[in-house]
């Protein structure tokens, strides 16, 4: 791959071509693992210094770069935090339609990966910083950008380091702006667009079983094997509890406020938990992405059996992907499965990373108001985020994060599942359209004060 070009006129003006940008940073091939973020970062450095600001580079380990920069203010307010990673996942045994680093421009997309996650939002952000400081703008409080590495991968080299190492550079923020929200998606005739307010805990668990060994000759039945596969059919079947947290259910709410009288008083009875999960059982594509958003849920990922083929195991475990809903304990989820699975599963937490107990709605209004005047006749609404991003880390310090990379996304388009998968791609348009609204962001984040 060629590095892409650095002369200083260029970067001097790539504030005004966000869309370039992002090509840019789409052709460092950043897959994580192994990263190798630096050589993205370094370039990121040449752009915001040749704009005039100053940088610091920080890392654990050399190749995991990360970068920190601020855009003075007047003290009015604490700052406000916009973070982003540059790492993506892995293409390999996928089929694209375009290269996924070359960072194509075709049917007026970008393509490539990272353009939904997270290279676009990075681009739009610093796009967005870097028109402030040209025109002398001087915002309410201090902007400062962190751009990261290894999100993709936990965030021990990125978000998690800097929090655990340069807890002093994030001094007095309250509020950030990051990933997975912000974006239109289409409920019949109507648009949303779902600001993350919220999200999933990592709760991972080794679920184990117990049997009769011995010799491949000489098959058993009902120990260790037949019973994992018991616990797997179970966990493909049943759902764990009903969970109806305010944010989801502002997320409901908001999402049935658009549709017609039937199917709005239908989506509603989402929020009885007698009826839950029947309504998600008839809500086909919806229903699927409100299901993890209603309960806590395991995925299996990780079997560990015999290491030798003719050698029956006396011992296997699962390691389950766990996700827990906020504002719930790891025990809440060790004690569902439990009652789902019965005593003969051992069960052991092997990691749990809390998010923020509650979310902080102070913010939330500000947001709501420039995606609704971006996109008239749309409607914002709150949104619970299955997974997990670098928020966790930054919560630590007291900050809460926003899913805000606004994004104008025609309905045949999936974001939830281009962004880790094949043909990954942007609309050029909604790389206009998200530098405006977060400018806008910029202008009026005191308001939240």
């Amino acid at each position: 791959m060629n590095p892409p070009a650095k002369g200083e006129s260029n970067l001097a003006t790539l504030r005004e071509r966000p869309v370039e940008l992002l090509q840019n940073l789409i052709r460092f091939d950043t897959t994580n693992p192994p990263g190798n973020e630096a050589a993205c970062i370094g370039f990121i450095d040449d752009v915001l210094t040749t704009a005039g600001f100053e940088t610091m580079i920080l890392a654990r380990k050399e190749p995991r770069a990360n970068l920190i920069t601020r855009l003075p203010g007047r003290g009015d307010v604490p700052p406000l935090l916009m973070y982003g990673h540059v790492d993506v996942v892995t293409t390999e045994g996928q089929a694209w339609t375009h290269p996924p680093f070359e960072g194509t421009i075709a049917d007026g997309y970008v393509w490539g990966r990272g353009t939904l996650d997270m290279k676009g939002a990075v681009a739009m952000m610093m796009s967005a910083l870097m028109r402030a400081k040209a025109e002398g703008f001087v915002p309410a409080g201090d902007v400062i950008l962190a751009v990261v590495s290894d999100e993709e991968a936990g965030g021990d080299y990125g978000a998690r380091y800097l929090v655990e190492n340069h807890a002093d550079l994030f001094k007095g923020i309250l509020y950030a702006i990051g990933e997975a929200g912000g974006f239109s998606f289409h409920v019949g005739s109507a648009t949303v667009y779902p600001i993350m307010v919220a999200e999933k805990q990592i709760c991972w668990i080794r679920a184990t079983v117990r049997g009769e060994g011995g010799h491949g000759s000489m098959p058993v039945r009902g120990e260790a094997m037949a019973k994992l596969a018991q616990m797997l059919h179970t966990l493909d079947r049943r759902r764990l509890p009903v969970h109806v947290t305010e944010p989801t259910r502002q997320m409901i709410e908001a999402i049935a406020s658009v549709l017609p009288a039937t199917q709005k008083l239908l989506l509603r009875q989402l929020l009885n938990p007698a009826l839950t999960n029947a309504i998600l059982n008839l809500a086909g594509p919806l229903g699927e992405v409100l299901n993890p958003l209603l309960h806590n849920t395991v995925s299996p990922t990780v079997v560990q059996a015999s290491t030798k083929t003719n050698v029956i195991p006396c011992e296997v475990s699962v390691e389950l992907d766990g996700r827990l809903l906020p504002g719930l304990s790891a025990e809440v989820m060790v004690s569902e499965l439990r009652a789902l699975l019965g005593s003969e599963v051992e069960l052991e937490i092997i990691r749990h990373e809390p998010g923020p107990p509650e979310p902080d709605m102070g913010l939330f209004d500000t947001l709501a108001d420039i995606l609704r005047k971006a996109d008239p006749g749309s409607t914002p609404g709150p949104l619970v985020l299955a997974g997990v991003t670098d928020a966790r880390h930054f919560a630590r310090l007291g900050i809460h994060t926003y899913g805000f990379t606004p994004m104008k996304i025609p309905p045949d388009l999936n974001v939830w599942r281009l962004a880790h998968g094949i043909d990954e791609r942007i609309p050029v348009d909604s790389m206009e359209f998200g530098t405006e609204a977060i400018y806008k962001l910029l202008h009026r984040f005191g308001e939240a004060s």
